[in-house]
C-alpha cells in the first residue's frame, strides 16, 4: 500500500497521506512522496490546483519518531518544506481527525484550509525538546500575533478546531466526512478561473514573505538538528516511547 496517494480529476491533484494504521505519521520515504507529487504539480501545466487530505479520522499525528532524525536541509524533510512554500499553484488543504506537528505547520503555507469540527490540533516541538520547523517560527506570529503563538509554541498545548478559526489558521469548520467535499468543492471552483490570473494573484501575496520564509527554512532545520541530538531530546523520545512524562528537572 502507498503511504502518499495521487490522484488527478478537474485539472486537481489530490494528495492523500495514507497510512492509518500509524495515524499518517510520516516517514523519509513519504516525505520524499509528497515532494515528489508538489513538484510534479508545480511543473504539468495541466495540474490547477493542489488539494492535501489524509482521512476523516486523521490528517496526520507528525513525524515518526521511529523513522531517525530529521536530515539538514538538503534531505527530504526540506525537500518537502520547499517544494511545499514554493508551489505556485493554490493548495488546498482539508485536515480532520488529529493535526500534530507537521501536519500544522504545512498548513499555514497552503492557501485555503479546511477542518473537520473535531479536529484536535497540536505543535509538540518544545515538549519533545527541538524547535519549530516549516517557518512555524515566523509564519504563526505573522498570523495570530507573538502572544498568542508563544502559548501554542511554549506549551506545545492541543487545541480545537474553533480555536483554529478563530485564529485564523483554517477558513472553516465542517463535519469530519464532508471536509474533504468541501475543500474539493473549493479546488474545483479555483481550477475553473483563468489560470495565470490565479498564479500570478499567489505570486503576489506571498512574494513580501518569500525570501523570510526560506531564511526560516533553513536557520530553524538547523536548530532542529543539533537539538535533537542533544540529552534533552533523548529524554524526550525515551519517554514518549515508555508513555511516561518526560522529567527535564537534571538540565539547565
Amino acid at each position: 500500500m502507498d503511504n502518499v496517494v495521487t490522484e488527478i480529476g478537474d485539472r486537481i491533484l489530490t494528495i492523500r497521506l495514507n497510512r492509518p494504521d500509524k495515524r499518517n505519521a510520516l516517514t523519509r520515504p513519504m516525505y520524499s512522496g509528497l515532494a515528489d507529487a508538489l513538484e510534479w504539480a508545480e511543473a504539468d501545466a495541466s495540474i490547477r490546483v493542489v488539494v492535501l487530505a489524509g482521512n476523516a479520522n486523521c490528517f496526520t499525528a507528525g513525524n515518526d519518531l521511529s523513522d531517525g532524525m530529521i536530515e539538514g536541509p538538503e534531505g527530504p524533510h526540506g525537500r518537502f518544506m520547499r517544494a511545499l512554500t514554493e508551489c505556485g499553484k493554490p493548495i488546498v488543504a482539508a485536515p480532520s481527525g488529529i493535526a500534530v506537528g507537521i501536519g500544522v505547520t504545512m498548513l499555514l503555507h497552503c492557501d485555503l484550509v479546511y477542518c473537520g469540527s473535531h479536529t484536535s490540533f497540536r505543535i509538540p516541538f518544545v515538549p519533545l525538546a527541538v524547535c519549530p520547523e516549516c517557518a512555524s517560527s515566523y509564519m504563526l506570529p505573522r498570523l495570530v500575533g507573538h502572544h498568542r503563538a508563544s502559548e501554542i509554541l511554549l506549551t506545545g498545548a492541543a487545541f480545537d478546531a474553533i480555536t483554529a478559526l478563530e485564529l485564523g489558521i483554517v477558513n472553516g469548520v465542517f463535519p469530519n466526512d464532508q471536509v474533504e467535499e468541501i475543500a474539493n468543492a473549493k479546488a474545483v471552483l479555483i481550477a475553473t478561473q483563468p489560470p495565470t490570473s490565479v498564479r500570478t494573484t499567489k505570486m503576489l501575496m506571498k512574494r513580501s514573505i518569500a525570501a523570510d520564509v526560506r531564511e526560516a527554512i533553513n536557520v530553524e532545520i538547523e536548530h532542529l538538528v543539533r537539538l535533537q541530538h542533544g540529552a534533552e531530546a533523548m529524554e524526550a523520545v525515551s519517554a514518549f516511547k515508555e508513555k511516561r512524562r518526560a522529567d527535564f528537572s537534571q538540565f539547565s
